[in-house]
């Protein structure tokens, strides 16, 4: 994992994107917050080198977000998994967390086939192109996810007393609204946010960047 910092000062904001996300698709949670914000690259995306065998397991990405002192975090899709694990392990770490279009929580997801999340990708044709050129350094990521859950049992999530805003989508086959209520109903401050859209970081960017400011501006 690698990192990349925007901004400066406080408060500091770590990012963790979604399985195959592009550079530029990585730092939109981030747009308009203030202070520093870190975005970090996983294993076999952007420019960070290839996964090492065996990586993608909440519990190694979680350490690795571990690695990066910040006061509050954003978390999308699988970033937003290895977020809920590590609060189950360090509820006090962070003063607030936004996770955006959980997938899991304690339940594993569906299989999915890369070729699912080529086909699934919408938007400007750039953009398309460069996620579907990203997806195919992701087999491994394909073949040892499905079966995982973020958290054992999400009774785990209990002390974690922060703020924790969740973001889930309607009609996404991915991001099943189903677990966004239940990562929402897992923490005592968790408060959902139900977007009536399959892709809602398209069809709704502005307004998920305005609730992430007013979120994270207390």
């Amino acid at each position: 994992m690698i990192t990349h910092s925007y901004g400066s000062g406080s408060p500091v904001t770590l990012v963790a994107h979604g399985l195959g996300a592009t550079p530029g698709e990585a730092r939109i949670p981030a747009s308009g917050l203030p202070g520093t914000r870190v975005v970090v690259t996983l294993p076999s995306h952007g420019d960070a080198p290839d996964a090492p065998p065996g990586y993608w397991d909440y519990g190694r990405i979680a350490a690795d977000l571990a690695t990066v002192s910040a006061d509050q975090a954003v978390g999308v899709s699988l970033g937003a998994g290895a977020l809920v694990r590590l609060l189950s392990l360090e509820p006090d770490r962070f003063q607030r967390v936004a996770l955006l279009l959980p997938a899991v929580l304690d339940q594993p997801r569906a299989p999915f086939t890369l070729q699912q999340l080529s086909d699934l990708t919408v938007g400007p044709p750039i953009y398309v192109a460069e996620r579907r050129a990203a997806l195919t350094r992701l087999e491994a990521a394909a073949e040892q996810l499905p079966g995982q859950v973020a958290v054992a049992d999400a009774s785990l999530l209990s002390d974690v007393r922060i703020p924790v805003l969740v973001i889930g989508a309607v009609d996404d086959p991915l991001h099943p609204e189903d677990v966004a209520k239940a990562t929402a109903a897992a923490f005592p401050g968790g408060e959902l946010w139900l977007i009536d859209s399959p892709s809602p970081m398209i069809t709704h960017r502005a307004e998920i960047r305005h609730r992430l400011v007013d979120f994270f501006g207390g």
